[in-house]
């Protein structure tokens, strides 16, 4: 990756890291709740069987109150490898363990589900911009996810104060398709090179 986007995305990180947090936990709360609702309303989520999401950390979107009002569906977390890659495990609320970058896991014992499973990816991120493009926190687990997920429907979770008109990226990064945020959820350009964002309240 050429240094100067990996410099732009450092200071992105910090930017970014530092409006996550002026917002406050009280408009994160009502900001997630919010999002948990366009989520759950839309009829994508309605026909996913397998789910995959994530535990918040550091003021992340807060999702877990789709798990408990949706104990239906196959809710798939993540676990990081050593390697840099990431397992597939179902969600069990009383097999949780700490990482050491602060998330919740899954118990490395619980089953792990193909990524071919996986209908619908919900995807976190410190930032994300119009195109679908994502700013991790720099480790790399979902890029190399996403660029492996092409069966499936991404849809990154963000709050609009971390919504950019353009983020760098490197050549091989992967964009969500879809976005979410406490003001609806929105459909990303058809291309890498497109600005087009539009409401998607239906999926054909």
């Amino acid at each position: 990756m050429p240094n100067a986007v990996q410099d732009a995305k450092r200071h992105l990180r910090a930017q970014s890291r530092q409006v996550r947090k002026a917002l406050g936990e009280d408009f994160q709360r009502q900001a997630s709740a919010a999002i948990c609702c366009h989520i759950e309303t839309w009829p994508l989520f309605q026909r996913s069987e397998t789910v995959l999401t994530y535990m918040p950390v550091r003021g992340e979107v807060d999702l877990r109150p789709l798990l408990e009002r949706h104990p239906y569906k196959r809710w798939l977390l993540p676990r990081i490898l050593p390697e840099g890659r990431m397992n597939f495990h179902l969600y069990d609320p009383g097999r949780l363990i700490r990482h050491p970058y602060g998330m919740l896991e899954p118990d490395p014992d619980l089953p792990i589900v193909p990524v071919e499973d996986i209908q619908l990816a919900l995807v976190p991120g410190l930032a994300f911009d119009r195109q679908g493009w994502r700013l991790g926190y720099g480790g790399g687990f979902f890029d190399r996810f996403l660029a492996g997920f092409a069966h499936g429907v991404s849809l990154g979770v963000t709050y609009h104060a971390l919504l950019f008109d353009q983020l760098p990226h490197h050549q091989d990064d992967i964009p969500v398709q879809y976005l979410v945020m406490e003001e609806g959820l929105l459909a990303c350009g058809d291309s890498p090179g497109t600005t087009r964002i539009e409401y998607a309240n239906e999926q054909p």
